[in-house]
């Protein structure tokens, strides 16, 4: 029997259990508001892969990945692509081969390094991004529309205030 199962009450679905369910008011706080915080997370990414997929059989990282080349007009190395999406230089080569073949991006060899190039989305690439976006943007719009403006304000301060935390306890300042 697998944990998810074994915490399983009798009228819960399996499909409903998540990070949170497991936690009990035994539980230290900063462990339940790590697990409440996972949770949300998961579950608004979990809505957005599925909207990008039925919306434009996209997916996440492709969106990220188009994201970061819209911000940067100019291009951007594969080095930097991977570490700014956080994942291996393999991945970012696999997804933008296949954004190559699909003509939504294009490799610009780089002027000042013939060894290097840079990946630019294409015209067709910006366009394609940018009806994503949009729909990206109300999605989010929708699935944060349970809380108000003053709650969403808070909880923007809240989680400030935490990264900024997190920030200081990596450079070794309280």
């Amino acid at each position: 029997m697998t944990l998810a199962q074994h915490d399983l009450s009798a009228d819960q679905d399996p499909e409903t259990i998540d990070h949170e369910t497991r936690a009990t008011d035994d539980d230290h706080e900063a462990l339940r508001v790590w697990l409440r915080l996972l949770t949300c997370t998961n579950i608004v990414e979990s809505r957005l892969r599925n909207q990008l997929r039925t919306g434009f059989e996209s997916t996440l990282p492709r969106f990220d990945l188009m994201a970061q080349l819209d911000r940067n007009p100019d291009g951007l190395k594969m080095r930097e692509l991977s570490r700014r999406l956080m994942v291996t230089g393999g991945n970012v080569t696999g997804l933008t081969d296949k954004l190559v073949e699909e003509g939504l991006v294009e490799r610009r060899d780089d002027p000042r390094d013939r060894r290097a190039y840079s990946v630019h989305l294409t015209p067709a690439g910006k366009k394609a991004f940018r009806q994503m976006a949009k729909s990206h943007e109300g999605w989010v719009v929708e699935l944060f529309s349970g809380l108000d403006h003053a709650e969403k304000t808070q909880l923007l301060e809240l989680l400030n205030r935490l990264k900024r935390h997190l920030t200081s306890l990596d450079s070794g300042t309280p």
